[in-house]
């Protein structure tokens, strides 16, 4: 009984089989359900174990530390769940600061240093909700006045992978935010004839199965290049993917999540449709281009 209820988020069952284990359970686990050996246990004996429990408090200041270590554990593997379960998503952003500066960047007259600093700022104001749902583990610490419980990133750590070339100006601003994230870069150019995707560099961080992995590129249009930037680091063991991107066509997110439905998509703004010549409607212009200087 122990054993089956404790897969349940929520629920710590203990198994008592005197008064002893009974009064352990609660001090040391806290727990919400007692089995006890009922073949074994005559009827006095459970009563003076469950009395035991029940007058019991929980020793909450030395293992609340290993029961919050329990419940992020349960909490992580129910968004595992949860995520397994559930349809692909598309998360756009609704935010004044993130659509003010989405509607600068728009205007063809903004300047290229202007530009690039703003792809930086709506990267990491992006980069919150795309980190939502990193785990924490609480910590000890000592403030000027006393100890207390903080927390603490837990579980993977988050590598960066821009789309080369316009994916680059966005990293800096995610950096800020997570200086410790491990950067890689893939390279791809779009064929002007067919609209695919050419690989021609790929570096990525020797240990990226063993991270989150936040691929950035400014613009999701055919969806070409993000599907294939998908598919390296798949190859080369990513595992937990996101995509993240200023501004994508209703096109790029459909090919993405038809490709790998596993992806989560973080956009600015979902724009209208890709015109004949592969551009979004009304989209900003060729990203790259205006980053660097050379349209």
């Amino acid at each position: 009984m122990s054993i089956a209820a404790n897969k349940i988020p929520g629920i710590r069952a203990a198994l008592a089989y005197d008064e002893e284990t009974g009064r352990l359970a609660r001090e040391h686990n806290n727990a919400n359900i007692l089995a006890l050996g009922g073949r074994k246990t005559d009827c006095e004996t459970a009563i003076r174990i469950v009395k035991a429990w029940l007058s019991a408090d929980f020793e909450a200041s030395r293992h609340l530390l290993r029961i919050d270590k329990i419940k992020s554990f349960e909490e992580g593997a129910a968004m595992i769940r949860d995520r397994l379960n559930s349809p692909p998503r598309l998360v756009t952003f609704d935010h004044p600061l993130i659509q003010h500066k989405i509607g600068i960047i728009r205007d063809r007259n903004t300047s290229v240093k202007a530009f690039r600093e703003l792809v930086q700022e709506i990267a990491g104001l992006m980069v919150y909700e795309t980190t939502r749902n990193l785990q924490l583990e609480p910590v000890t610490v000592e403030t000027p006045i006393t100890t207390t419980t903080a927390y603490s990133l837990s579980g993977k750590k988050i590598a960066i992978v821009p789309i080369l070339r316009a994916g680059l100006g966005m990293v800096d601003g995610i950096l800020q935010l997570i200086p410790n994230a491990k950067v890689g870069h893939i390279g791809l150019y779009r064929d002007p004839e067919t609209l695919e995707p050419v690989e021609y560099y790929c570096k990525l961080p020797g240990d990226i199965g063993e991270r989150d992995i936040i691929i950035v590129d400014p613009m999701l249009a055919t969806g070409g290049s993000a599907v294939a930037a998908i598919d390296l680091v798949k190859k080369r063991g990513g595992k937990k993917v996101s995509l993240l991107s200023l501004i994508a066509a209703p096109e790029g997110v459909a090919r993405v999540h038809e490709r790998h439905p596993d992806v989560d998509i973080f956009t600015a703004a979902l724009d209208s449709h890709l015109n004949d010549h592969g551009y979004i409607v009304p989209g900003l212009g060729d990203a790259g281009d205006r980053l660097f200087g050379t349209r």
